[in-house]
């Protein structure tokens, strides 16, 4: 599926980072080891790379990554570049500082789950879990994102997903969106910004 949306020439999200992951840059610094989950096109493992982390990109798609490579090459930034699916992705222990997660909600219940623990398991002590996703009124917006409810993030499912976590932002609003051809207009979102503890 993801192949044949990657197919044209254009990015389908743009070649500019999520806002959310753009607002989050003073909690990043250069040398960070960073994983971009599920980053698609690369537009935020590259941005992330550009801000002097240590980034690996991951993805399920092949015609995906091939393009993220050259968004990188024009950018003039080198980054990790791994194909891997979440179903079986192994998340390595306390590898990461940073853990970019930006619209990955085509996971039913049970894989969010277990990638929700995945991205605990593989942050450092101290590292941070950024994420952005769309809540319940997305579906009367239908500007992007799932059509179904139990893939949609309330803030209750993060509160009690992450409580093991030291939760630095937890924020619920509309905004219009303008990230390529998927998503455009109002939408309705919720970020996350979490701290492992330890």
């Amino acid at each position: 599926m993801w192949d044949e949306r990657y197919a044209g020439e254009d990015y389908l999200f743009g070649t500019e980072p999520n806002a959310f992951l753009k607002a989050q840059a003073h909690r990043l610094r250069p040398g960070q080891r960073a994983l971009a989950v599920a980053d698609g096109e690369g537009r935020n493992g590259v941005w992330m790379a550009e801000q002097g982390l240590d980034v690996v990109s991951m993805d399920s798609s092949a015609v995906g990554l091939a393009k993220a490579r050259k968004l990188a090459a024009a950018r003039g930034v080198e980054l990790t570049f791994v194909q891997g699916d979440l179903e079986s992705w192994a998340w390595e222990e306390s590898a990461f500082d940073v853990v970019a997660v930006i619209f990955i909600q085509f996971a039913p219940p049970a894989l969010r789950a277990r990638c929700f623990e995945g991205f605990k398991r593989t942050l450092k002590p101290g590292g941070l879990l950024l994420m952005t996703g769309y809540g319940p009124k997305q579906l009367e917006y239908r500007t992007g994102g799932p059509s179904e409810l139990e893939k949609l993030y309330t803030r209750e499912l993060l509160e009690e997903s992450f409580a093991d976590m030291d939760i630095l932002l937890l924020d619920e609003h509309e905004s219009w969106m303008a990230e390529g051809t998927r998503h455009a207009g109002m939408s309705a979102l919720i970020d996350l910004v979490a701290r492992k503890r330890g």
